[in-house]
Order: C-alpha cells, then structure tokens, then sequence
C-alpha cells in the first residue's frame, strides 16, 4: 500500500462531524466560561459601587454570583471530558476506522453504549437550551440599561425629563426592595454607561451568550450525528448485513450499504 492510499485510509477514518462538533463545543465552552466568569465579578462590582451602599443589600446576591463561578468551574471540565469522550466514540465506532484495526462485529454492549450517548446528549441539548435562554437575561439587563442611556444623551437639553430615566436593579431582582439606592438615574446613569467597568461587562455578557449558542449548536451536531450512526446501524442489522462497527459518520453509510449488497449478492443469486 503507497503513501498516498494509506493517508486516504487514514482520512476516511476520521469522524469529521464528531471533530467539527468537539472544535465548536470547546470553543463554546470556552467563550461561555471565561467571559461569564469575568462578568460575574464586574457585575458585582458595578452593583457595589452604584447600587448599593449597605453590604447587606448585595450579600445575597455576592454569594449568588459566587456559587455561580464555582459552577462554571465544574461545567467547564465536565464540558472537556464529555467532548473528549464523544470525539472517541465517534473515532473508534466509524467503520473506516474499525477496518484500520481489524474487522470487529457490533456487540450488545456496543449498541448500549451508543444508544445511552444519544440520550445523554439530547438530554444536554435540552438542558442547555434552559442555560442558553437565562445567559440571554443579562444581555436583556444591559441592553435597556445602554438604551436608557442613550436616551438620556439624546435629551441632554431637559434635565427635568433626564431625572425621570432610571435603571432599577431592584426591578429585575438583583437587589432587595430594601437597598438604597438601588437605582441610578439621570446624569448618575449615563456616567456609569460611560465607565469602563459597564462596556466591559456589557461586551463579556454577549460574549457569553455566543458562547452557549456555539455550545448549544455543537450539542445538536452531536445529537444528529451520533442518532444517524445508530439509525443506520439498524437498517443495515434488518438487512442482514453483517459489518465490522456499530456507528458510521455520516456520508459513510450509503459505501457500507453497496458493500452489503455486493457482499450478499453471491447468496441472493445462488437462491
């Protein structure tokens, strides 16, 4: 076998959907983790400083954002070991690679396997969907709050109508009812549009929200891979084809299938 042949070999073992998924999910987490991390911290900040002048006020929601951070921490491994190990289902059950090592028939434990990794995966998907709709709040939060500010700039010539333009924290219950001041309004508010702490925070809140939409989309690309794989699996089981791997990538099936047929052609024609 020339170069050539054992290099094209070695492509056509490759999972390229599952590779594709893995780079997005990766790159998903990645975005989501670090920026909304970083936008935990600068939101209490910005609460601390403009908000709230009692520690009291903000206590619950400090501790709020700190359970938050220790969450994302435990998210972002389980993220990495769980692409990690759906890429290599996706390598070890695509056929082309099966052939690489040797012919290897479907087991039970194989399609159990695949089947509890669809599962798995869909359940995540909807899950994830929850986190990528709550990730969008914070964006939603900003976004009035850079509207009101632009307005407030706008109307600069009637300071009695910019007195009336407030963001109130307490509204979208980051703080208790209680706080003081709890609101910032007018020329106060447009300040603190105008600080570097908001337009960071702001830019790493959309940041995060792309993040679990990569993410979000990379769960779906698994789904949609991993369940064709298996789909395919049990046509070809109804078939009567006996082939060396459970799960093929897609583009991989239609070449399994003719290979069947020919396989079973001798037998048909002897019938």
């Amino acid at each position: 076998m020339g170069c050539y042949d054992c290099c094209m070999r070695c492509l056509g073992g490759v999972p390229y959907c599952s590779l594709v998924a893995t780079l997005l999910c990766f790159s998903g987490i990645a975005l989501f983790c670090g920026c909304g991390h970083q936008a935990l911290t600068e939101t209490e900040r910005l609460i601390e400083t403009y908000f709230a002048r009692n520690l009291q006020d903000y206590i619950t929601l400090a501790f709020i954002i700190q359970y938050f951070q220790y969450f994302i921490y435990g998210l972002a491994t389980f993220f990495f070991v769980y692409c990690i190990v759906l890429l290599a289902e996706g390598f070890y059950t695509t056929s082309a690679a099966k052939q690489t090592f040797g012919e290897f028939r479907s087991t039970m434990c194989g399609r159990c396997l695949s089947s509890s990794f669809i599962v798995m995966t869909y359940v995540l998907a909807v899950l994830w969907l929850l986190v990528f709709a709550f990730s969008a709040l914070p964006v939603y939060f900003f976004y009035n709050m850079d509207a009101t500010c632009h307005t407030i700039d706008v109307l600069t010539e009637t300071p009695a109508s910019i007195n009336q333009l407030c963001v109130d924290a307490r509204q979208y219950g980051l703080l208790p009812w209680n706080a003081v001041p709890g609101k910032a309004c007018g020329i106060t508010l447009s300040g603190v549009c105008k600080t570097r702490e908001y337009r960071m925070t702001y830019d790493l809140y959309i940041a995060a929200f792309a993040g679990a939409g990569i993410t979000l989309l990379a769960l779906l690309t698994y789904t949609v891979s991993t369940t064709y794989n298996f789909a395919v699996l049990r046509y070809l089981g109804r078939k009567g084809a006996m082939f060396p791997a459970i799960g093929f990538e897609p583009g991989e099936a239609e070449a399994q299938v003719e290979r069947g047929e020919e396989r079973l052609r001798p037998v048909w024609e002897a019938a």
